[in-house]
């Protein structure tokens, strides 16, 4: 079997089933209006071929589709804070919390940094609680498999939640256990980085060995031992760890689990949830019954800011000119990436044939995020909380091989790092005229590092990767400066700062970070 089969045939099966699980939501059909899912409570049922511990897990994966874990908040830090994204809307919508974000510096006192905070803390909470139920409960009868799955799914998402702190604020709060008394959380010091580091990593690998390749159907969305070892080859990006970056990526990519066989058009629409392209998704459901209480408002925040039909969200997390200009001719994926409001002279229209309007607030918004009308209308509302937020997909995972075998050297690994690559521009190319994106030849290690790099941002543009990789790449400064963003400083802006809020309520045991 070779390393990039892009052949094997799409398996994205319908599967409709009456009050089916939120987390049970298979690939849906393009006309699929009434998606299942109608359980919202955090102690949900559990189905054959599961465990006791999913009135517990399943109150952490609720804890993913929080507003405080993935929506205003998170796409501000971790989009418009890059170069290819603006925060879109009207000048002053937000405030100086999303103003700040957006240029710089972002203040001790802004309201996302806290709400990141307790976003993921609260998340990290459900983890450890779900851990300690399966260590300590003995009411519960569980095999020891079961106890050994569900203790994974748990240090999976504590790990996903932990990354993210270490990037967003550097040295936090390692809490691994419940406290008797809550508010003892608020004193527990900072660790540093490398020990938050060497947490995720710990959380990670036992995952990734006691977690299945795959769950039944009804169980779409929960981690996997790819989505695991996927994070982790994240991680060890981050970190420089390319051996190990390189070994994680690879196991996800034999594993036979993922392909690249989902156009890049489709992998964003809502029928290309879940497809051989995803590694991991936040779930999210609606229907005309339950419109927004099982889903995230992630495209909310992101949809067109307009009225009427137009009405479809804020208008926030806007493509850039310098994204824009990154792409090279032709390539599909421009448009897949950015949608343009009509002007006076060229009118532009959505992947589903409609004709966008003239004098829209933003010249451009993100086409990754827009939501089939036929859902919009049989549901009735228009702002997308059904529409999955996709959090690791395939394709990062090949590049990240791609980045770890050049940056190891050698030209084995250098060859392998190309096709990996190419992998990518191949599936990117479909559709388009001869001699777009053509593959890469180079046998140097600097102007393949160079094409690995470019490849990332244009694959995954908007997804929320940008501001991470351009940190640890060590440009972000030369980047941010080059798109108008003059106010960010090296020394100080790599990492958010500590909320003032928490320090408080740590009565000084926090500190802050450098530069604030």
């Amino acid at each position: 079997m070779t390393l990039f089969n892009q052949t094997s045939r799409l398996a994205c099966l319908v599967f409709i089933v009456a009050g089916i699980l939120l987390f049970a939501t298979g690939c849906k059909r393009l006309l699929d209006t009434e998606r299942q899912g109608g359980y919202d409570a955090d102690n949900y049922p559990y189905p054959g071929g599961s465990g006791p511990y999913d009135q517990f897990i399943f109150g952490a994966y609720n804890d993913l589709r929080s507003f405080n874990v993935h929506s205003q908040s998170f796409i501000t830090a971790a989009s418009i804070r890059s170069d290819d994204a603006d925060k879109g809307s009207t000048p002053a919508d937000g405030g100086s919390n999303a103003i700040t974000m957006d240029n710089f510096p972002v203040l001790p006192s802004n309201g996302f940094c806290n709400t990141l905070w307790l976003g993921y803390y609260g998340l990290i909470n459900k983890c450890n609680s779900t851990i300690k139920e399966v260590n300590t409960n003995t009411t519960i009868v569980a095999t020891d498999a079961i106890k050994q799955q569900t203790l994974a799914e748990a240090r999976f998402l504590r790990a996903y939640a932990y990354f993210n702190l270490v990037r967003f604020f550097g040295r936090v709060p390692l809490i691994d256990t419940l406290f008797s008394d809550p508010a003892a959380q608020n004193n527990v010091p900072q660790s540093t980085a490398a020990q938050i580091y060497t947490f995720v990593e710990s959380d990670l690998t036992f995952a990734a060995a006691n977690l299945p390749l795959s769950w039944d159907l009804k169980f779409v969305g929960r981690a996997t031992s790819g989505a695991a070892n996927g994070l982790l080859a994240k991680v060890y990006l981050t970190q420089q760890k390319w051996a190990m970056a390189m070994a994680a990526a690879n196991a996800v990519i034999t594993s036979g689990q993922y392909n690249l066989s989902t156009t890049y058009d489709k992998i964003f629409r809502e029928e290309g949830e879940n497809s051989k392209e995803s590694v991991f998704e936040v779930q999210a459901t609606a229907s005309a019954a339950i419109q927004t209480a099982n889903g995230v408002q992630y495209a909310q925040i992101q949809g067109i800011r307009g009225s009427g039909v137009w009405d479809q969200g804020w208008g926030w997390n806007t493509p850039s000119t310098f994204l824009e200009a990154a792409y090279e001719a032709n390539d599909p994926r421009k448009n897949r990436t950015i949608m343009y409001t009509s002007t006076a002279t060229t009118t532009y229209q959505t992947i589903y044939g409609e004709n966008l309007p003239v004098g829209l607030p933003n010249p451009r918004y993100n086409n990754k995020v827009y939501t089939n009308p036929s859902l919009r209308t049989s549901i009735g509302h228009r702002f997308g909380y059904w529409m999955n937020v996709r959090i690791l997909r395939y394709a990062d995972v090949v590049l990240m091989y791609a980045e770890a075998a050049n940056e190891a050297g050698g030209d084995a690994n250098i060859t392998a790092a190309r096709n990996a690559l190419n992998s990518v521009r191949g599936r990117a190319r479909i559709g388009a005229p001869a001699g777009t994106l053509p593959d890469i030849t180079t046998t140097d290690q600097a102007t393949l590092r160079t094409a690995i790099h470019q490849e990332r941002r244009v694959e995954l543009a908007m997804e929320h990767d940008r501001f991470f990789d351009i940190v640890r790449w060590g440009i972000a400064q030369d980047a941010l400066h080059a798109a108008g963003k003059t106010a960010f400083s090296n020394s100080r802006d790599v990492l958010l700062p500590i909320p003032q809020t928490q320090i408080d309520l740590s009565a000084g045991v926090l500190t802050q970070n450098p530069g604030y």
